[in-house]
């Protein structure tokens, strides 16, 4: 045996495949942790990146999110990122060295501070605290040798059922919303009887006014949007009608139907004469007295 080949089978690892020409084994990369996961998975959402989110579902959830029509993946990012809109994803470390992710839009910054992980072989819980104080867990599961999301609080996170109850969830927060408006301008458009002797015109007229230049052109009663007859995700619509028998007073009616019907809202609304409100699924159309009342607490 001559001297290289006495070195290369008694050299120690590292010095026999550098002297001999062969590669040392790799070292075997460690997983990233569940929490790299998870700080993906936000700032996915918070992009409004559904093929990047889609790679932190176990793979049943990510062929289900992905089959999900576009408008309902948007929605089910924009209720996990808390925005409307996308926006921009800061990453930064408490000052218990955990993550904290902001996602930042024009519409204000949701901020999620996570916990220490419960790690047990292939389940992971994460704590995670937002901005405004709400508090969830998140699970995670090992699946293919990275870490998925499985679970949302103490729900199994299944992609559908979830996406459809955020959707109805917020479907039911716009109509509320937009039952509200009908009663504040129900409310302003009396207050405008009140000052000037006589129904508005139209809803403009109950707009701001410029500092001390309040008129019956601009009442200053309801905000621009409203005044402008359009407000979250509702179109509205007032008129004039003729008093009714036995009274005097001429009166006025107010529609409210969704701009996005499904999306912004399913149900139209109609306030009657006598100050009551129809309201009834038309699919987008206008709602009339003859749809049910809705029992409202105004």
């Amino acid at each position: 045996m001559n001297v290289r080949s006495f070195v290369c089978a008694a050299a120690a690892a590292a010095l026999i495949f550098a002297w001999c020409g062969a590669s040392a084994p790799a070292q075997e990369s460690q997983p990233a942790p569940p929490s790299a996961a998870l700080v993906d998975a936000l700032s996915a959402a918070c992009r409004g990146d559904a093929k990047e989110f889609a790679t932190n579902l176990t793979q049943a959830n990510a062929a289900a999110f992905l089959a999900l029509p576009e408008r309902e993946r948007t929605a089910f990012l924009s209720r996990l990122a808390m925005g409307d809109v996308p926006g921009h994803a800061l990453l930064s470390t408490s000052d218990a060295d955990q993550p904290v992710v902001r996602c930042t839009t024009p519409g204000g910054t949701a901020e999620y501070r996570f916990g220490a992980p419960r790690t047990r072989e292939n389940l992971s819980f994460i704590p995670v605290t937002v901005i405004n104080g709400q508090n969830t867990t998140f699970g995670l599961v090992r699946e293919h040798g990275g870490w998925r999301l499985l679970s949302l609080g103490l729900v199994l996170l299944d992609i559908p059922q979830l996406s459809k109850q955020w959707t109805d969830e917020a479907l039911a927060e716009s109509e509320a919303s937009a039952i509200a408006n009908l009663h504040s301008l129900a409310e302003a458009i009396e207050k405008y009887r009140s000052a000037y002797g006589k129904l508005p015109n139209s809803l403009a007229q109950l707009g701001p006014a410029p500092r001390n230049e309040i008129s019956p052109d601009q009442a200053s009663l309801v905000d621009e949007q409203l005044a402008s007859g359009s407000d979250l995700g509702y179109q509205f619509g007032y008129r004039v009608v003729a008093a009714a028998q036995g009274s005097a007073a001429t009166a006025f009616e107010i529609s409210a139907v969704p701009q996005e019907y499904g999306k912004t809202g399913r149900r139209s609304f109609f306030l009657d004469a006598a100050g009551k409100i129809h309201g009834a699924d038309r699919h987008g159309e206008l709602a009339t007295a003859d749809d049910p009342v809705i029992a409202t607490s105004s």
